[in-house]
């Protein structure tokens, strides 16, 4: 079996940060007895990626998860524990690492605002000095993939947010990276742009066999590209494993739709009523109550349609941080 590609050992980041009160009085003190705290932004996690998977690497704002993406690409030095990426040791920064990785982070920029498109990917043609057959090979696979033929003769300012997020995706891949660390990709783009990101994202891992490593708050995209995610919370790691299985962990019900023949029927005796639209009745029900609030409403009512199924995966990463805070 080869060996991870990204394996993380107790891995840790503390900053020191300043503090003081508020006033004139509080600001004077300072300057002569400087106080300051340590905050652990990342604590002892481990976790390791096999090679060709795409992970989501989840957590709730301040949870550590782009500190350590920042760790494993090398922009940051951890305070305590090891990680590996490739056999390599990020924070050393070894041009071959570099040439085999890449961040992406939808509130970054590469392109340069105020040129072309075409004439930031030749500028990163140079940085990582990519063979002229290889490059223009890559540029036409991805104009491809990511339908840029109107995009790459545009100055940047120009294009809508969606388009400079393809062509962001774009030139970060250039060079070839075989580990993606993709922190936030379709933030902030509408559902069209969002299935179209994730649609080349799957499609780039399936022709390249890249490990992905995949924040994000969309959890339409954990969905539609993780089998496998990382859960973390305060700094540390709360969940590792598939993502059906922590949907069969921390879900505590099951939502059953059902519509019945007849007006004016009270479903709430069968379970909590979430939703009724034209007919249609959303039920929770506690998930060991499942199989007989079914067979009851099957016998009781005449059901037209039913369907029984999990929560929505945001309520279920809902309550693993609720789980995480409490713990």
């Amino acid at each position: 079996m080869p060996d991870p590609v990204i394996r993380v050992e107790q891995l840790s980041k503390t900053y020191v940060v300043p503090v003081r009160g508020s006033g004139l009085a509080a600001a004077f003190k300072s300057l002569v007895h400087r106080q300051t705290r340590a905050v652990e932004a990342v604590r002892q996690v481990s976790f390791t990626v096999e090679p060709g998977e795409i992970v989501g690497f989840l957590g709730p704002n301040g949870a550590g998860k782009t500190t350590t993406l920042k760790m494993l690409s090398g922009l940051l030095h951890p305070t305590a524990g090891e990680a590996r990426v490739l056999g390599y040791v990020p924070h050393r920064r070894e041009r071959a690492y570099l040439r085999q990785i890449t961040l992406v982070m939808g509130q970054r920029n590469q392109l340069i605002w105020d040129i072309p498109v075409m004439d930031s990917f030749e500028r990163n043609r140079a940085i990582y000095r990519i063979p002229e057959p290889t490059f223009t090979r890559t540029v036409t696979e991805l104009r491809e993939l990511l339908d840029l033929q109107a995009l790459l003769d545009k100055p940047v300012r120009n294009l809508s947010l969606g388009e400079r997020m393809k062509c962001e995706l774009a030139i970060a891949l250039l060079h070839g990276p075989r580990v993606l660390f993709l922190d936030e990709p379709t933030i902030g783009l509408d559902v069209t742009m969002q299935r179209r990101i994730r649609a080349f994202i799957t499609e780039y891992n399936r022709r390249t066999g890249a490990t992905v490593l995949l924040t994000s708050h969309y959890m339409a995209d954990v969905e539609a590209l993780c089998k496998r995610v990382v859960v973390i919370h305060q700094g540390r790691r709360l969940f590792d494993g598939q993502l059906t299985a922590l949907v069969q962990r921390f879900a505590s019900h099951k939502v059953i739709a059902v519509e019945v023949a007849g007006d004016g029927i009270d479903l709430a005796r069968y379970g909590e009523v979430v939703a009724s639209s034209g007919g249609r009745v959303t039920l929770r029900v506690p998930k060991e109550e499942t199989a007989r609030v079914t067979g009851r409403l099957l016998s009781e009512l005449t059901v037209t349609d039913l369907t029984v199924e999990d929560p929505p995966i945001e309520e279920v990463i809902d309550r693993v941080f609720q789980q995480g805070a409490t713990a």
